[in-house]
């Protein structure tokens, strides 16, 4: 479920995310409900296992708006008695405000885009919080959800590692259930790679520095007692984002909202779906003909497995073998698998190939070379 809007654009931002003066919630509300009941008639009456509201930020929502959705949801699907809705929230104090409302509402788990707890950090960023809301949001959160998530970037301007390990470090302390680290992307178009063009953009981590600082959160959260289940998320045992896994193992998921993206089994055949990225046109497009989706493809075998090599790798789990080869229809490259078992990037047993730590570090590069007759240099 994708909600577009922000209060402000943090400049490293490529979502489609939009700001607005004002906000017609009731507009929102009967949009939402009128796409998922048009959307029932293809697809009702299968078993839901995660409802995942996503932005833009969300947590801007009024709460009756996320309680119609889940209730509309339950209504045309089976949704599984361990289901888990998440909902992305900001760790300002007007939202946190409203954490009681989204678990009445029947949301289960918080997501918290705390992204760093240094202020200097968050205020290049662009992020309207800071470190001391984080940690009240943090708090507040826990008082009315037993799942909790945080989210943290590095790679920052001028970030040094052993700050970074102190944050890490910090983290651990609150125990939240599942931590996600996320590094620093400059995305062309985006105010940051509009200033890395011009040079603009100083302070910037070295590749090497960057990489430490991954493998650092790797070290001291599983330390901690994390489990590193997916390239940059970690959890508790049993708090696994189920969610992270319905995505990365290739299940279906119904993409709802401005700019949602999809994938939806019709029959024996599999489809990409994609949405309208205006908000105002997506409204239009639900209240005229009852959906905003605006293209659907689709795929066939080759891209279906290229896709879940792509995704699969990301996972602790790895991929299955049989199943890459019974949608590809023919055998890994098998030069370019031995190449990267000499490498120490890949692991294969109990016929997965799973990424290594060290291959974590370069999973998209490993999922190509797997597919494709190319070779990578990884250093």
């Amino acid at each position: 479920m994708h909600w577009p809007y922000c209060e402000a654009i943090c400049p490293y931002c490529s979502f489609n995310v939009h700001t607005t003066k004002s906000i017609d919630h009731e507009a929102w509300r009967k949009a939402y409900i009128r796409q998922l009941e048009f959307s029932a008639r293809e697809f009702g009456g299968r078993s839901c296992g995660s409802v995942y509201f996503g932005g833009g930020t969300p947590s801007l929502m009024a709460p009756d708006i996320v309680a119609s959705v889940i209730d509309c949801i339950a209504t045309h699907w089976n949704v599984e008695p361990d289901a888990e809705v998440t909902c992305e929230v900001n760790p300002t104090s007007a939202e946190a405000r409203k954490f009681e409302a989204f678990r009445s509402a029947g949301v289960n788990r918080l997501s918290i885009g705390v992204q760093s707890l240094d202020d200097a950090s968050l205020k290049r960023l662009g992020r309207l919080h800071t470190a001391a809301q984080a940690r009240s949001a943090f708090n507040a959160a826990t008082r009315y959800f037993d799942n909790v998530s945080i989210d943290l970037i590095y790679g920052r301007q001028y970030q040094q590692l052993s700050n970074w390990q102190l944050e890490l470090e910090e983290v651990v302390a609150w125990q939240p259930r599942h931590i996600s680290v996320y590094h620093l992307t400059i995305e062309p178009g985006t105010p940051f790679g509009k200033r890395h063009e011009v040079g603009k953009l100083p302070g910037l981590p070295r590749e090497q520095l960057a990489a430490d600082m991954y493998s650092s959160a790797n070290e001291i959260f599983e330390a901690a007692g994390y489990r590193h289940y997916e390239v940059s998320s970690f959890a508790k045992p049993g708090a696994e984002g189920r969610h992270n896994y319905l995505y990365w193992r290739g299940h279906d998921c119904l993409g709802i909202g401005p700019g949602a993206h999809g994938r939806i089994t019709v029959g024996a055949r599999r489809a990409a779906t994609e949405t309208i990225d205006a908000p105002g046109k997506w409204l239009a497009a639900v209240e005229e003909r009852g959906t905003g989706e605006e293209f659907r493809e689709w795929l066939d075998e080759e891209t279906q497995a290229e896709e879940y090599i792509i995704t699969s790798l990301r996972l602790d789990e790895g991929l299955d073998i049989r199943r890459y080869t019974s949608l590809k229809g023919s055998k890994l490259n098998e030069d370019q698998l031995r190449d990267l078992l000499d490498d120490n990037l890949v692991l294969v047993n109990d016929g997965r190939i799973r990424a290594t730590a060290r291959g974590r570090l370069f999973v998209d590069m490993i999922a190509c070379q797997l597919s494709s007759e190319t070779k990578f240099a990884f250093s």
